[in-house]
């Protein structure tokens, strides 16, 4: 088995996922990766739950982006485990994932925490990975979810189909289409298709008190979840 590198709570997540017959998220070769890949045939949702620890990410007032995004993504992991499907976590506490990361040599906390991230989603056999994440802007007026994809077509189908579920569950009367998230290094580095779901506006009152609430959260967890089984059911 090849070194790998340091995954460490990554380990737990696969107990919690069910992969209990995984010794190690590291593949040695293309045939591991293969074999792994043929034991679990079902889609594999890498769940990325954006911020933590240090990172508090977004706020209003005491409420925290990072708070928000781990109780949603508990939610969808419940949700979509209780349908069949195989899930993963990548944080299941308040803990920052650049503190996993001890194999990069960087200062910045910021990087190793975003090379944390894109590791795991190349070390487990993972179908899609959902980064979750909370918006702000300065016009309290604006709300409502908004889906950056990469610039390969699954990516683009998968964020249409959460873009339509989620503006569903807020009830709102547009089309938004998914946006282009170049810019973002998780999108740009990351091999499985993979969307960062911005679920709300923290600075929009109606937003903050949907993010804020436990049936909020469920409701984001649960149109999440019917956006995914759209995609995998066009794919």
């Amino acid at each position: 088995m090849l070194q790998i590198k340091t995954v460490n709570r990554a380990m737990i997540f696969f107990l919690l996922a069910g992969l209990l017959g995984i010794p190690s998220p590291s593949f040695a070769d293309s045939s591991e990766e293969q074999a792994i890949r043929h034991a679990f045939p079902q889609p594999v949702i890498l769940i990325d739950v954006g911020h933590g620890g240090i990172d508090g990410g977004t706020s209003s007032g005491t409420l925290l982006e990072k708070d928000i995004n781990l109780e949603i993504g508990r939610r969808l992991y419940m949700v979509l485990r209780s349908h069949g499907y195989i899930a993963i976590l990548n944080r299941t506490g308040d803990y920052a994932l650049s503190d996993d990361n001890r194999w990069l040599n960087s200062r910045s906390r910021h990087l190793r925490d975003l090379a944390q991230r894109k590791e795991l989603s190349e070390q487990v056999p993972a179908s899609i990975v959902i980064s979750l994440h909370v918006n702000w802007g300065r016009n309290a007026s604006r709300r409502g979810p908004l889906v950056l994809h990469q610039d390969e077509g699954q990516s683009a189908l998968l964020a249409g189909a959460l873009q339509h579920a989620l503006e569903d569950a807020y009830q709102l009367n547009r089309r938004r289409l998914p946006e282009l998230g170049s810019p973002f290094y998780l999108l740009k580095h990351t091999d499985p298709p993979a969307v960062i779901v911005e679920t709300g506006f923290i600075s929009n009152a109606e937003d903050r008190s949907l993010l804020a609430s436990p049936r909020g959260q469920q409701k984001i967890a649960e149109a999440l979840y019917s956006g995914i089984v759209e995609y995998f059911t066009v794919m």
